[in-house]
Formats: C-alpha cells, sequence, structure tokens
C-alpha cells in the first residue's frame, strides 16, 4: 500500500503547476544552507551524456551514471574523484531513451540498480516505458549482467520523464513526469514481469522535472529542475528549496550517503558534478519533529485563530510545487513564469533525442 493514499485529486490542478518555475525566481528570499560546491568531473571520455546519478548502498563514494541514449546500454561506476571504476553492460536491453538510476533492493534484499529507460521527449508517444534492474556487483569490475526489466504504462496516458525514485522504506518506485503540468506516479507494491505494470497518479511535481531521489532515510525526496532542487515531505508538500550551480543541461541528483547533501549533474563530456547542502527544513531532524499539539486544552483558547490553519494543511501556502498555494512565490508576477517556461522550452528543444 503506497504511504500516499488518496491525493490524486491533488495533482491535477493544471494552472497551477506553471507557477512551479518561480522557485527559482525566489530562493534568494529562503535561508543559505550553505554554498555549493563542485566535487568532481567525469574523467571518462565515453560518458558525455550523464543523465542520472545514484550514489551506491554497497560501495562508499561510489557512484552509478549513464548516458542518455547513443552508447548502448552501460551503466558506469565511477568514485569520488570522478574516475570510472567499472561499466556494466546490460545484456538482451535497448537503451532507447535512458534518462534515470537509482538504486534500492532486489527480492532478496540486496542492493540492486534500477535504470530508467523512461524518456519521450519528443513525440510523448510511447505505448509504455521500462526500467531495467540489477543486483549491485560486489566488485566493481568490467562486466555484463542479464538485468530483469519490467514494463510501465501511465493511468492518463503517455508522458516523458527523467526521475526514477526509490522509497528506501518499502522499495517502492515512482516515476516523474517532466512537462508543464508535473505529475508524480507511484508503481504497484509488487512489479510483475509478464506484462504491464499500471503507474498511478499520487501528485504533482515541479515544471520540468529533470532527477530525483529519496533520502538515504526516507523522510524526504527531492526533485531538481534545470534551475533548482525542491526538497518534499510527501507529493505536494514542499518542504523547502535550494538552487543549482549554472549547468548547461542539469539532468542528474542523489543524495549523499549522509543525506547531508545532494550531488547534481549535467551532460557533457567532463562535466562537473556538485554537491548541494540540503536546508535545515528538509533534514532528518526537521521533518522528524513532531506535529503541533492538538490537546484540546492547548487549542480551546486559540479557537478562533486556530481553526483555519486546522483545516488547511500548512505546506500548502508555501508550496512552489504545483499545488496551488499562492505563498511567497506565488508573488512574483505571471511575466516571470513565462519567461522560465520560453528558456525550459528552449532548452528541451535543445537536447537530442
Amino acid at each position: 500500500m503506497t504511504r500516499w493514499r488518496g491525493r490524486h485529486g491533488r495533482g491535477r490542478r493544471g494552472l497551477a503547476a506553471a507557477a512551479v518555475a518561480l522557485a527559482a525566481l525566489a530562493l534568494t528570499a529562503a535561508a543559505d544552507p550553505g554554498e555549493p560546491e563542485q566535487v568532481f568531473e567525469f574523467a571518462d571520455e565515453r560518458i558525455a551524456e550523464s543523465s542520472g546519478l545514484a550514489a551506491s548502498q554497497l560501495h562508499d563514494g561510489v557512484y552509478y551514471t549513464h548516458n542518455d541514449s547513443d552508447d548502448g546500454a552501460i551503466v558506469y561506476a565511477v568514485d569520488s574523484s570522478g574516475a570510472t571504476l567499472a561499466a556494466i553492460t546490460l545484456q538482451g536491453v535497448e537503451a532507447r531513451d535512458w534518462e534515470a538510476v537509482a538504486v534500492g533492493r532486489d527480492e532478496s534484499g540486496a542492493p540492486a540498480v534500477y535504470v530508467g529507460d523512461i524518456g519521450d521527449n519528443m513525440t510523448v508517444s510511447w505505448p509504455s516505458v521500462r526500467v531495467h534492474r540489477f543486483t549491485e556487483p560486489q566488485a566493481l569490475t568490467d562486466a555484463s549482467v542479464a538485468p530483469t526489466s519490467y514494463e510501465f504504462v501511465y493511468e492518463d496516458g503517455a508522458r516523458d520523464a527523467e526521475a526514477l525514485l526509490i522509497d528506501p522504506a518499502d522499495n517502492r518506485l515512482y516515476i516523474v513526469s517532466k512537462d508543464i503540468s508535473g505529475g508524480m506516479y507511484a508503481a504497484p507494491e509488487t512489479l510483475s514481469t509478464d506484462g504491464p505494470n499500471t503507474l498511478t497518479r499520487v501528485g504533482s511535481a515541479p515544471m520540468f522535472v529533470t532527477d530525483g531521489a529519496f533520502s538515504p532515510d526516507g523522510s524526504a525526496f527531492a526533485l531538481r529542475t534545470y534551475w533548482s532542487v525542491h526538497f518534499y515531505a510527501e507529493p505536494d508538500r514542499l518542504l523547502d528549496s535550494a538552487a543549482v550551480p549554472q549547468q548547461d543541461i542539469g539532468e542528474s541528483l542523489t543524495y549523499t550517503r549522509d543525506g547531508a547533501a545532494v550531488l547534481v549533474g549535467a551532460e557533457g563530456q567532463g562535466s562537473a558534478v556538485w554537491r548541494v547542502p540540503v536546508p535545515a527544513a528538509a533534514l532528518p531532524e526537521a521533518t522528524a519533529a513532531p506535529a503541533p499539539s492538538a490537546d484540546p486544552s492547548a487549542a480551546a483558547p486559540e479557537e478562533t485563530e486556530s481553526e483555519p490553519a486546522e483545516s488547511e494543511p500548512p505546506a500548502e501556502a508555501a508550496e512552489p510545487d504545483g499545488s496551488g498555494g499562492p505563498g511567497t512565490l506565488g508573488l512574483i508576477g505571471t511575466g516571470a513564469a513565462v519567461a522560465a517556461a520560453a528558456i525550459a522550452g528552449i532548452v528541451v528543444l535543445a537536447r537530442r533525442g
């Protein structure tokens, strides 16, 4: 059972989704958790279109990445200096439009790498998308593996997507669409290899999400766009946002193993990966904080002022994530949103199919 049942309706408010682009324009008003810093550059010339990034659960300081679609079905393991440790070829697999990678578990509970062949940014017409899984190797050397493959269909029609997330609490898979009215979709609890698995919409998402990941403890998840990273406690419940360094085609994100930061990367040979600190409001100690007291004795003297807050989730007023809340970000003119959308459109059109 997904932990976010009953949120489908909130994710369908179309016009509100366009406001998400304003997040990047208002980040200067947020508390600064620290400056981003470059941690490494990809040294391998074969890694020219890094479209996904995932921290290994088995090997400390190791990250998995892959190219978009022109390099074959290969996943690269790199170390914290950007040097390639292994090239893992997936046998019998077509790299149609690989856009994401995540690390979860296999049936035995062992760490496993999931690769999302989920992109469809030209025609948005693929009847289904695929995710391939292989167990994390104990030794990082060049190898060929026979993956387990799953097919998926969206409940509301074809979507372009570049974000694949796996909840560490229950190993459930989520895909986030990349469009103006973005959505977050949950896979079934148990995946089948016999036929399509239906992806069910559970919430809205920022405009043009290019990657995402759950925090190591599962208390939050992050979604990145070309301009910023948004941190959530659950779909449509924004915790905070952070700016990302300027990148030509920023398409990857993963949490560090300690959960204190996210790493963000981009396409291009020798492209850099940056460390972006997680805002305090999105750290585990903040997300685990108890909710305000519901003690009747405490509520009684504040009845007149507290009732509106109880009837509307507090996060709604601050959300720049497409759920419709006005908040600080909503005060910025709609002209900025149009400009941001135009820029995003240019970026998307400039991408290779």
